[in-house]
């Protein structure tokens, strides 16, 4: 009977290894996304270096902030930069950080969760959340992090509301709310699987 189990224990231990071995193939995936977020570092920069441009008065950059403010390529270039332009440009920048905090939380989070432990337990540099981190968390904290994102587009629209007819604010507001209701209905359906897990584990006993 001791031999049957042990053989039965390796049949399935080497199909079992060959089955979880197949969690690198997610490795390229996380990479990937390593590489989206060096673009986005970019992107920040050159956003940032085209304000800083546009405040000392270089027509170059006035012309792309114009740009991303009224999404025309307007030949009057204003000689300087408006307190709005300003701000839409500042909000531009808030969400390509609030993006790519959410890149790395897919990242961090999920290769910890589904290829291997990073081992990180007491390191000084160790995210807070990543100790408590599984499936169910990360898709909360996508959730929370994809309304933050909405939320900053959103604003950016109202804030230049004139350069948007009807239908996109409207869109806009309507996806929006629709985010927020799956991030509730997602928290909703956690709750319930955590309340029924202590009920199963009574009935089990």
């Amino acid at each position: 009977m001791d031999i049957n189990q042990k053989t039965e224990r390796k049949r399935i231990s080497t199909t079992a290894r060959f089955l979880f071995l197949s969690r690198w193939l997610q490795l390229p995936l996380y990479l990937g996304l390593v590489l989206a977020q060096c673009i986005y570092v970019f992107h920040f920069w050159v956003e940032l270096t085209d304000l800083l441009g546009a405040m000392m008065g270089d027509k170059e950059s006035l012309k792309h902030i114009l740009h991303i403010v009224s999404h025309e390529n307007d030949t009057d270039i204003p000689k300087k930069i408006t307190e709005t332009a300003i701000m839409l440009v500042v909000l531009g920048l808030i969400d390509v950080v609030m993006i790519s905090n959410l890149l790395i939380m897919v990242i961090i989070g999920g290769y910890e969760t589904f290829v291997s432990r990073m081992n990180l337990e007491g390191h000084p540099d160790q995210p807070e959340w990543l100790s408590h981190v599984n499936a169910s968390v990360l898709k909360i904290k996508l959730a929370t992090a994809i309304i933050g994102i909405s939320s900053i587009h959103l604003l950016k629209t109202f804030i230049n509301a004139s350069a948007y007819d009807e239908k996109t604010l409207i869109a806009q507001t309507v996806i929006h709310i629709a985010f927020l209701l799956s991030a509730i209905a997602i928290a909703f359906t956690d709750y319930l699987m955590a309340a029924a897990e202590p009920n199963n584990a009574e009935s089990g006993e």
